[in-house]
């Protein structure tokens, strides 16, 4: 299934900052930056649990949001991209 995983972190402490780096991290071992906070991740039902556990252990409920969108397996119906574009097709093969 194709997620996409959003996130307002507070950094006005060193605290929030370190949330903000951990959250940012996190999301990169399931998917793609798109935007600033914004990450598409392709990942099974299992990875969505360990994801979303992960991230809900690292912010401060009180300061902090995760926000979660399902897009499911027909994803390529529900994202219309426009402008400058410099992901990678998450399904293609990898090179390296």
């Amino acid at each position: 299934m194709y997620i996409l995983v959003t996130y307002d972190v507070s950094t006005t402490t060193p605290a929030g900052r370190r949330r903000l780096r951990r959250v940012a991290k996190t999301c990169l071992d399931y998917g793609q930056r798109v935007q600033n906070s914004v990450f598409e991740c392709l990942v099974n039902p299992a990875q969505k649990v360990e994801l979303t556990a992960k991230l809900l252990e690292i912010i401060d409920p009180k300061s902090d949001s995760i926000r979660i969108y399902n897009l499911g397996n027909n994803w390529t119906q529900r994202v219309d991209h426009h402008g400058k574009k410099d992901d990678f097709n998450i399904e293609d093969p990898l090179i390296l």
